[in-house]
């Protein structure tokens, strides 16, 4: 766990701004799964608070500088939690809200899971599960050879950590010396099928990429500060860099925190407008 020496009140007022964000997200990802009947809903809750910090505090990446070769690329690899990735984009200016009205209709920009370049900031398809890591760091090799330098960003399941794929990623990047990688594991303790921890023996998931050649930090992935200190410390590593994330699943709605019934639930309106005044939001 990451220590600060931040004054308390100092840390919350300098956070409240992204809080209100990430209350607007959440409304949004509840609304969204509610019209288009699409599920994995806890799943896009539980990493609100690590993309907002990125796109408004780290990630070198705007609407004017989604084709600039040196800036910064962010890889949703749990592409079941594009919901959130979307809000995000959509918060920050990289496309119109107005497309939300079409989410994951025949013909729109805004698929179930995301495909390359379907709206500004989209950067691969995703969603088959165990791959991001492996684009990541493809494209982080990539940075290094042709000398153009960015971070590259990927946000994984923890079930993502089950996958073959996902490992074989870990063993290339300390060979390159891909310091320019950070892989942050959404560690909600959840898969569709039961606790992440029950289904392979992922623990202990940091001292696992360590082994692998990392640096690497457990953090309260709900925490600004701390998910502030963990990015820092990655930018400045002299390795690739893991982020374990410990997240709750459905976090921000009381009902629907740590119940793995909302991996495929849909919410109902009377539970979006239960949602609604739970994060003190009126409408979007």
């Amino acid at each position: 766990m990451i220590a600060s020496t931040d004054h308390p009140q100092k840390t919350e007022r300098e956070f409240e701004p992204l809080l209100a964000v990430a209350a607007r997200i959440r409304g949004r990802i509840i609304q969204l799964s509610h019209q288009a009947r699409t599920p994995h809903l806890g799943s896009s809750l539980s990493f609100v608070e690590l993309l907002v910090y990125l796109y408004w505090n780290f990630l070198e990446i705007s609407p004017s500088q989604v084709k600039s070769p040196d800036r910064d690329r962010f890889i949703l690899s749990k592409g079941h939690g594009i919901t959130t990735l979307y809000a995000v984009l959509a918060e920050r200016g990289f496309f119109s809200p107005e497309l939300f009205e079409g989410y994951a209709q025949e013909g729109s920009p805004l698929p179930e899971h995301p495909s390359p370049h379907c709206v500004p900031g989209i950067e691969a398809a995703t969603g088959s599960l165990g791959h991001g890591l492996s684009i990541s760091t493809g494209i982080a090799l990539a940075s290094k050879m042709n000398g153009i330098p960015f971070s590259v960003v990927s946000l994984l399941s923890d079930g993502e950590c089950n996958e073959g794929s996902t490992w074989e990623a870990a063993l290339l990047a300390p060979v390159h010396k891909l310091n320019n990688l950070i892989a942050i594991v959404d560690f909600n303790k959840w898969q569709a099928t039961g606790r992440s921890t029950e289904v392979t023996a992922l623990e202990p998931l940091e001292e696992k990429f360590e082994a692998f050649g990392w640096n690497s930090l457990r953090i309260d992935g709900h925490d600004f500060r701390q998910i502030k200190s963990a990015l820092e410390t990655a930018k400045d590593s002299d390795k690739p860099f893991a982020i374990i994330a410990d997240t709750i699943k459905g976090k921000g709605i009381k009902t629907m925190e740590d119940d793995n019934n909302w991996h495929y639930r849909i919410p109902t309106k009377e539970e979006v407008d239960s949602a609604f005044a739970e994060l003190g939001i009126e409408s979007l």
